[in-house]
């Protein structure tokens, strides 16, 4: 083989293979990932999936068991980058409106850009929680997400700034539904009403008032 011939076909294999069994696996969660928010649980292949990989069937049920094995672990690592992507955030040294506005934004900003996570959380409330259920690691992933809003609420009451009767599970609620409504209606939405909102600016414009809503319904009515 002549050496242009060294980085195609085999050598670019051997590369990958040197990554060892961590990068394996995150190619095929990711492959599968996209399977499973295409074609749900039910409708996603092995076969297909293993397809698309750079490993073969044989090493996926090595890795995750079965299918379901699978879809589950898909949907740890889909939680698990949203929750690694509010950590990032380091909020806890921002004024409490900062980073409230700073969690709204990420939230809004990782929904729209991230529509398979959406698809997947539909896809799990039509098996009614079952598989999120199953795993210990969503649980305690998603523990501390109201835990961050918990300490958020709490410095922005302190500071007399936030309303007290709001607990940060319900917020958590708010800023969820407002964000995960764009990603998951926007066929159904943009078919019926048009598609200006889904625009560059109309997503613009809707960032900016999802924020702002979640302010004023945190904020103090300074007439009060």
């Amino acid at each position: 083989m002549d050496e242009a011939g060294s980085d195609t076909g085999e050598g670019h294999r051997s590369r990958w293979l040197e990554a060892g069994p961590a990068g394996v696996q995150s190619n095929i969660l990711a492959v599968a990932m996209s399977e499973f928010a295409d074609n749900g649980l039910s409708g996603a292949r092995i076969d297909e999936i293993a397809a698309k990989t750079r490993t073969s069937k044989r090493m996926i049920y090595y890795y995750f068991g079965d299918k379901e094995g699978l879809y589950r672990r898909v949907l740890e690592e889909a939680y698990r980058k949203v929750r690694e992507g509010e950590r990032k955030l380091d909020l806890d040294h921002l004024p409490p409106v900062e980073a409230l506005t700073r969690l709204v934004e990420f939230t809004f900003d990782h929904h729209s850009q991230n529509p398979d996570f959406i698809r997947l959380v539909m896809i799990e409330n039509i098996h009614h929680g079952a598989y999120l259920e199953r795993s210990d690691l969503i649980g305690r992933l998603n523990a501390g997400a109201i835990e961050k809003l918990e300490l958020i609420c709490r410095r922005g009451r302190e500071a007399g700034l936030f309303r007290d009767d709001v607990e940060p599970l319900e917020l958590h609620w708010q800023i969820s539904a407002l964000s995960f409504f764009n990603v998951s209606n926007r066929a159904t939405f943009s078919r019926i009403f048009g598609g200006r909102l889904y625009s560059t600016e109309g997503q613009e414009t809707m960032r900016r008032h999802v924020v702002e809503l979640i302010l004023r319904f945190m904020l103090k009515d300074k007439r009060s």
